[in-house]
């Protein structure tokens, strides 16, 4: 009776999960021209949900929906530099493949190079320590008759 019971409780909630969206249709402009502005602003601006990839190559839905929303901006006429505010005013710097250079963004440019040079000041400081040597000091009389001794003690054994 538990096992049919579980079993109805798990259909039930199958079905009444809610499907996933449709996946949006692409509706290319009819003016050539005004396509390829579109998609070369595509190429330009980072997917948010995949975030790697440019809303022109991503299948998210919602990079259906702003490839949309790229081509209504560039139909009503926006230039491309007002298409890409309207992006960032409501995504933030993060959705340019190519975040602009300004102080909010300087760690994000220069990161890489400053853990590339910590890395390189670390090995060159460990390879430094490594190869100074402790000079030797010479043994006491009290010391080499101490190996003398133990020397010839191992000889004999």
């Amino acid at each position: 009776m538990r096992r049919l019971f579980a079993a109805l409780t798990a259909g039930f909630l199958m079905a009444a999960a809610p499907l996933p969206p449709a996946p949006v249709e692409d509706r290319p402009l009819a003016d050539p021209a005004l396509e390829a502005r579109a998609v070369a602003l595509q190429q330009s601006l980072r997917c948010v949900v995949c975030q790697n990839e440019s809303i022109a190559e991503s299948g998210a839905v919602l990079a259906a929906d702003l490839r949309q929303v790229v081509r209504e901006r560039v139909a009503a006429g926006d230039s491309d530099e007002e298409v890409r505010a309207f992006m960032v005013a409501r995504y933030g710097d993060f959705v340019l493949l190519k975040p602009p250079f300004e102080p909010a963004t300087w760690l994000l440019w220069l990161g890489p190079l400053i853990v590339v040079l910590l890395g390189g000041l670390a090995v060159i400081a460990y390879l430094r320590q490594r190869r100074t040597v402790p000079e030797a000091t010479a043994l006491s009389a009290d010391e080499m008759a101490r190996l003398d001794a133990l020397l010839a003690q191992e000889d004999e054994t």
